[in-house]
């Protein structure tokens, strides 16, 4: 296949993109015409681009003959969630240093949140939580904060996909008592997870705009220390933090 070049870059390589973002805009799956639609391509140019990323697993063809996001994306998207954990590590440690308490970024990964960086805190009795743990959405203070930027017809389908346990007496129970919470969390800008994980817990969270993927950071630590003044210090510079890394977010010449 000839290989063109558009604005300095591999013309074949921006349309395989061009595909796989239109698929997951279209929620995961998308028809052959759709997709030459959007794409403003020949039909032929778009078969033989999905000839070549079927095979290698990144797209598969469902029975109906519409296309979908393959699992070869699947270890892509993990690492590089893990890597963007690390990239954000200067910015979670700053958190760190100027709270006193540990600071978590968390990434949407299919109906569940998974922690990709952490800083830890210095203090004896701390938060921990291990990188790469996968945690629901519905009663943490970063899946909150995510299911804040979804539509709630969404944030309804997963609820009713996963159910909403309740580990704490705190926790939200109920599909319209957390969509009157995520209702408030859209109004103030973030989220509160008031001991409705972990008794004894409480948690500040923030979702991160315009990242590739809903993202929130995070600050926890026990009630003692992360009171309500404590929120009033943190919301701040969870915004600071927030507004930083989503700057890094922006493609180098956009």
């Amino acid at each position: 296949m000839a290989e063109g070049k558009s604005g300095g870059g591999v013309q074949s390589v921006e349309r395989v993109f061009d595909l796989l973002n239109i698929i997951t805009a279209s929620g995961g799956e998308s028809s052959l015409s759709d997709l030459a639609h959007k794409a403003e391509l020949p039909l032929p140019t778009i078969h033989r681009l999905l000839r070549t990323l079927v095979p290698l697993g990144y797209v598969r063809q469902l029975p109906n003959r519409s296309y979908a996001l393959g699992p070869g994306l699947i270890r892509l998207g993990y690492t590089a969630s893990l890597q963007l954990g690390t990239y954000a590590q200067p910015v979670l440690q700053q958190l760190v240093q100027a709270l006193g308490e540990s600071a978590n970024m968390a990434v949407l990964d299919g109906r569940m949140v998974v922690y990709v960086g952490q800083a830890q805190s210095s203090q004896a009795m701390r938060m921990f939580t291990e990188v790469g743990r996968r945690a629901p959405l519905h009663n943490t203070g970063v899946g909150k904060a995510i299911l804040a930027t979804l539509p709630d017809e969404q944030v309804v389908s997963i609820v009713h996909s996963m159910g909403m346990p309740t580990p704490t007496p705190k926790s939200l129970g109920t599909v319209d008592a957390l969509l009157d919470d995520l209702e408030k969390i859209r109004e103030r800008g973030y989220a509160i997870d008031d001991e409705e994980q972990e008794v004894g817990v409480r948690c500040f969270s923030m979702a991160l705009p315009n990242a590739p993927t809903p993202t929130a950071i995070s600050v926890s630590g026990p009630t003692t220390r992360v009171d309500w003044d404590f929120g009033d210090r943190a919301v701040p510079l969870l915004r600071t933090a927030a507004e930083e890394l989503s700057r890094q977010f922006v493609p180098t010449g956009s």
